[in-house]
């Protein structure tokens, strides 16, 4: 199953902090839900551990991210990885990441991935696969600003602790909201009028 992802996001620190962030592996890791660093090979390859958790469905993907392309003067990063699944599944795709500083001090960053799953989380289907990975991503978003966007002498006391080994995502409550909203979109659809009110009684 082959997906295309891009997400756009802001962040109140400079840019020259969230590069230095999304240079360091083991900082962006600290940030995604069910990632986990295992080794530095070299200065652009680094091993890692992914699990994932949709409902009845669980995988752990270990693998290889590389720092394909840096340019330091444009703010870019691509990078390649690969992963293979305990239970024969695949992961393989790019991303790349573009920052620009915003006149008001704060970093755009632009996001761009495309993926290829096989194996079997490929059953939950591509819909609900990509509403998942919006929600995953508002969660590292939200931990990338809250590490950026507190000052250095409070941040060493704000760090929280790293979670436990064998951590998963736990996606059940992320699937509801994402199966509550398609829903909600559904009778907002059917009805040619919003919802989020109630039905309403006849005109006078």
């Amino acid at each position: 199953m082959a997906l295309e992802i891009r997400e756009t996001f802001r962040v109140a620190a400079p840019v020259d902090r969230v590069w230095r962030f999304l240079m360091d592996p083991a900082a962006v890791a600290s940030c995604m839900p069910g990632a986990s660093l295992d080794e530095v090979v070299d200065e652009r390859t680094f091993l890692g551990t992914v699990r994932v958790r949709i409902g009845a469905i669980s995988a752990s993907y270990k693998g290889r991210i590389r720092f394909d392309e840096v340019d330091d003067a444009g703010r870019t990063i691509r990078a390649v990885a690969e992963g293979r699944e305990t239970g024969g599944g695949t992961a393989k795709g790019t991303l790349t990441s573009r920052l620009s500083a915003l006149p008001d001090g704060s970093t755009e960053v632009i996001a761009e991935a495309s993926i290829d799953l096989t194996g079997r989380v490929v059953q939950v289907g591509r819909g609900m696969i990509q509403g998942v990975s919006a929600q995953l991503f508002k969660e590292f978003v939200a931990k990338v600003s809250a590490k950026l966007e507190t000052p250095a002498t409070e941040l060493a006391a704000a760090v929280a602790p790293a979670p436990a080994e064998g951590e998963s995502i736990r996606l059940l409550p992320l699937l509801l909201s994402v199966l509550r909203d398609a829903i909600v979109r559904f009778f907002r659809r059917l009805l040619g009028r919003p919802v989020a009110g109630g039905p309403q009684g006849p005109s006078a």
